[in-house]
């Protein structure tokens, strides 16, 4: 099978579709905006080669203008299908170059916040649906807002986990101190203000002592990084907040597994998929998801962690004392949690739904 995949070759989530198509020996061309292309060393994938298309000025807008170049190299590598991943740029470019047989992929705020933007975007959004074969989103709740511009069939397609990357390593089993972290980008849709609030609110609520037992790992670059380390000093909880600031992907499981309780306190509805409570439930680590988005989908509420209701700081220090009150409940939550992804979202097994997928697209044009 050839598939074109257009989709940003930096993304740690089209590196892993690569990592899959390799496995599988597909032939892939991935196909990525200058913009993004991939400074790592993509010589581990023996069946996929990468081109990027030529951006002629500093703006989205210039995205229009690699069309004719991306029906070039479409024409000479003749893929059997055509997948892009993100609808509010690869998915229209990719329409507008009308190639066939086309898929589309929805991520998160391509498809919540995009088309909300203007009259224009929602047009540029209905116009690339329209144009696909076939649609995919990565939760039940995207694809209800996916089908707010189209009435065709929109497949769920979970970004799963590698579960022999993301595994429990047991690191704190012997340790009494407990401690909550969490890995995003440092954005306010990401509630790292409110997770901080509720560190301060767990400081005054419980005794000097057993707060002295608990440590905050705040891991992530981002912009308001700086504000965030301002805010911990104002409410005095600097002393046991740690900021990590940006690390290696490959450091994520590692830095997971150094804590007792995983926290994903996101504030708005296109936090999509919830990929990042799926690992850490999968390295055995309870979690604690706002109320937003499909973070509610990939986490049994009072089994594999806790669902709460977003912009709660109060909800966030309550949640903070019953897993410092009760560590023995965290790691039955935890092994549930690791349970629970190897049952519904391991990644090959999800990934294969997409090659099952291709397989049937492939299998109607046969019988054009």
């Amino acid at each position: 099978m050839k598939i074109a995949l257009l989709a940003p070759a930096n993304n740690v989530h089209t590196k892993k579709w690569l990592d899959y198509y390799n496995k599988m020996g597909y032939e892939v061309l991935n196909i990525s905006f200058e913009s993004h292309r991939d400074e790592g060393d993509r010589n581990q994938w023996g069946n996929v080669s990468t081109h990027y298309l030529k951006l002629m000025f500093q703006s989205k807008l210039s995205y229009f203008l690699t069309i004719n170049e991306l029906r070039k190299v479409l024409n000479d590598f003749k893929p059997d299908l055509t997948h892009s991943h993100y609808v509010s740029s690869y998915g229209v470019v990719g329409a507008m170059a009308n190639v066939k047989p086309y898929i589309i992929s929805v991520w998160g705020s391509d498809i919540y916040d995009f088309p909300r933007e203007g009259k224009i975007n929602e047009f540029l959004i209905k116009y690339a649906l329209k144009k696909a074969d076939e649609i995919c989103s990565t939760s039940f709740v995207m694809k209800d807002e996916t089908k707010l511009y189209t009435d065709k069939h929109v497949h769920v397609t979970p970004f799963g986990v590698d579960m022999n990357y993301f595994k429990p390593d047991n690191r704190n089993s012997s340790s009494e101190k407990v401690t909550f972290g969490i890995v995003k980008t440092m954005k306010e849709k990401y509630g790292i203000r409110y997770l901080l609030e509720g560190y301060k609110k767990l400081k005054d609520t419980v005794d000097r002592d057993k707060f002295s037992n608990t440590g905050l790992e705040i891991v992530g670059g981002g912009p308001l990084l700086e504000d965030y380390k301002k805010l911990a000093v104002k409410l005095g909880i600097e002393n046991q907040t740690t900021f990590h600031g940006q690390i290696n992907h490959s450091d994520v499981p590692d830095m997971i597994n150094s804590f007792d309780v995983f926290f994903v306190p996101s504030t708005l509805d296109s936090e999509s998929f919830g990929v990042a409570a799926v690992e850490a439930q999968a390295c055995g680590v309870p979690v604690v998801v706002a109320n937003v988005g499909g973070l509610p989908e990939v986490v049994k509420e009072n089994e594999t962690g806790f669902i709460i209701p977003t912009k709660n700081s109060n909800e966030i220090a309550e949640k903070m004392e019953f897993f410092l009150n009760n560590p023995q409940e965290g790691k039955i939550m935890g092994e549930k949690g690791r349970k629970h992804v190897l049952e519904h979202y391991e990644w090959e097994s999800n990934a294969n739904i997409m090659s099952e997928l291709y397989n049937k697209v492939l299998e109607g044009v046969k019988n054009q």
